[in-house]
């Protein structure tokens, strides 16, 4: 991890004195309210400065400034906890909460993680990753403290976009049927919101989270609850008024007290306004209007290509360029896709809000009427596929592996259990580098891989990848296809190779002694740790259905078997073969190698493989103590087969 040099960290604190002199919210509260917008401009600079640097998640950022900053100047954090949603905006909140030193360590190995992790800060009041858990995280909060007797302020910053899932309204709905006190914070980036915001409607959310209406509206409940005629009346009045200049229904009937919108850069309106809702009690929804990527003109333009960024020029908004690599798996599969299409109408496309991160762009731009992306809905993606299934279209689901997880009741229940033909091109199976734990694909071969009539497949390089895909397609049922992030071995993509023959691995060297059963992305190192031990290879390509045949023969003719894979080793592919040959009443030594028994945190795709004993040296030194132990306990068996 390099280190920032002292001249470095001169010139930063040179560039940004005022934010050098925060450590903490309580510095920050501290300052005069005059300071602010003075800090806000240096909190900016500061994190396109870093970002710059390390890569991560920028635009989000950007865009929740001014809301950050008047979250810590006027709650008394961290006693008043703060649930960030998804987490990738939540950059300045680690500046401003004692991280700012080690900003430049961002998503690197034993450096800060990329999201809020609980284990790093008091602040991170909730580890984070995935979208749509903040409302219910903040509402376990707020019924916790209710319980133990704590007064505490709870708020949720939810996203226009996360708030589409439905975990989100199931929260919603929760919360607003209970005696509790909390705020959600909508952060809408997106939507149109009309009326527009401007001083107007920043007025009304002032006016509406003041304490007048407040205690206006709190009084003619009470005095009210024994006239239930005319409470209705004044209370179709009030939603009738607020509805004339504001979207507030469905919130209030949600039973939230709806206040804004207000512009979310206006940095006097939300301290105004979160002073207000502050002191509210009950259910209350703050709707903020911001812009992505506010603030740093080639983000504001891009905001898509400044969510996730790798290094760039800070002057010029340009990425720095990498060598000319091969085609990342996620482009293999966008370009057979796209290939399929124009050749089946039948071919339909989903995707859970990852239409670019999935490789789906130019699907979109060509095959619109047949491009489907339900927003932050894994469960819905699913299950929509299945009901197209159902009407004899073919839809092929791009999904991440750990969003899959999500989906995983509606794989087993609307999918496999009907046996419909549905086809899932899983992305980020395995390490997935500096997002850490919260998108490794780790899990998805042993949760997926007990589930009746369901093709597993895992490409060992970009070329087989394209033939996987073909073959799950053709294939007249549930197909599951898990790749990497990034590129593979280099292998050239020829758009016509065939369809592989289901349940057939096939033997890439052949050598004495060891037999290594390799899944996937572990071939490569597997080839080169064989040259050094002379050891048998095969590319097991199925985890389901496995090859049995290729196994049995793998098993008579070698000593030691050893199963290699990406995936947790708990229920994943090793020990699919080592029930396949306990079933068989074959006896042999399994080594089995995969992810271990526990979270592998950011850092390198290369570090975590090491790491995990997952690199060339790490699979070397594993299977050469295996054999040294085989030697020293079955001497006279070795001999025979050695001989």
């Amino acid at each position: 991890m390099p280190d920032r040099t002292q001249s470095d960290t001169g010139a930063a604190v040179q560039r940004h004195p005022l934010l050098a002199s925060i450590d903490s919210p309580a510095d920050l509260r501290a300052l005069p309210e005059s300071q602010l917008p003075e800090v806000a401009r240096e909190l900016r600079s500061f994190l396109v400065d870093t970002v710059s640097r390390t890569g991560g998640h920028l635009a989000a950022g950007l865009g929740v400034v001014e809301l950050t900053l008047g979250l810590h100047y006027v709650f008394n954090t961290p006693e008043d906890r703060v649930v960030w949603d998804v987490g990738h905006q939540a950059y300045p909140h680690k500046i401003l909460t004692g991280r700012r030193t080690r900003m430049h360590s961002l998503r690197q190995k034993d450096g800060l993680s990329g999201f809020p992790k609980r284990c790093e800060s008091e602040y991170d009041t909730f580890g984070v990753g995935h979208s749509s858990t903040s409302i219910s995280a903040a509402l376990g909060m707020a019924i916790a403290a209710k319980q133990r007797g704590e007064r505490r302020n709870v708020i949720a910053v939810i996203g226009d976009g996360a708030l589409s899932a439905g975990m989100a309204f199931e929260a919603l709905n929760h919360a607003g049927s209970m005696d509790i006190d909390l705020t959600v914070i909508l952060n809408d980036n997106e939507m149109s919101i009309s009326p527009p915001v401007g001083a107007i409607s920043n007025h009304l959310a002032r006016l509406l989270s003041g304490k007048l209406y407040t205690s206006m509206r709190e009084g003619s409940k009470s005095a009210l609850r024994g006239m239930p005629h005319l409470r209705e009346l004044v209370g179709r009045w009030e939603e009738h008024m607020k509805g004339m200049v504001m979207p507030s229904t469905l919130f209030e009937e949600l039973g939230f007290n709806y206040i804004g919108p207000i512009d979310g850069h206006d940095l006097d309106s939300v301290l105004k306004t979160l002073r207000n809702v502050k002191g509210m009690p009950g259910q209350r929804l703050l709707h903020v209007v911001t812009h992505k990527g506010h603030g740093y003109e080639p983000a504001e333009g891009q905001p898509v290509t400044f969510h996730g960024v790798t290094p760039f020029d800070r002057q010029t908004g340009e990425f720095r360029k990498s060598k000319a690599k091969g085609p990342t798996y996620t482009k293999v599969f966008g370009s057979w896709l796209c290939d399929t299409a124009a050749r089946d109408p039948r071919l339909v496309a989903i995707t859970p809000a990852m239409c670019e991160g999935s490789g789906m762009g130019d699907f979109a731009k060509r095959f619109p009427q047949r491009f489907h992306d339900v927003g932050i809905a894994e469960q819905h993606a699913v299950t929509l596929a299945a009901g197209m299934a159902c009407e004899g279209v073919k839809p092929v689901v791009a999904i991440y592996s750990s969003f899959l997880q999500r989906a995983f009741d509606q794989l087993v229940h609307d999918v496999c259990l009907q046996q419909l033909d549905v086809t899932l091109a899983v992305d980020r199976g395995g390490l997935v580098g500096a997002d850490g734990a919260t998108h490794a694909g780790c899990f998805d071969l042993s949760f997926s891989r007990p589930l009746p009539d369901l093709v597993i497949m895992a490409p060992a390089d970009e070329n087989e990848c394209r033939q996987m895909l073909k073959t799950g397609y053709e294939f007249e049922g549930p197909a599951l296809v898990r790749y990497p992030r990034g590129v593979g071995p280099g292998v050239a993509v020829d758009p016509e190779a065939p369809a592989l023959p289901i349940g057939r691995g096939v033997r890439v060297r052949e050598g004495r002694r060891v037999a290594m059963l390799a899944f996937g992305t572990m071939v490569a190192p597997a080839l080169e740790v064989a040259e050094e031990l002379d050891a048998t290879v095969a590319n097991m390509r199925f985890v389901k259905p496995l090859d049995r045949e290729l196994i049995l023969a793998l098993a008579r003719e070698h000593a030691l078997l050893v199963t290699l894979e990406e995936n947790t080793v708990a229920g994943g592919a090793g020990s699919a073969v080592t029930e396949l040959l306990a079933a068989e009443g074959v006896v042999v030594p399994v080594l089995q190698l995969g992810l271990p028994d526990r979270n592998i945190d950011h850092a390198t795709q290369a570090e975590q493989l090491a790491e995990c004993g997952l690199d060339v040296a790490g699979i070397h030194d594993s299977v050469s103590r295996a054999l040294a132990a085989l030697e020293t306990t079955t001497p006279r068996r070795e001999q025979t087969l050695a001989g």
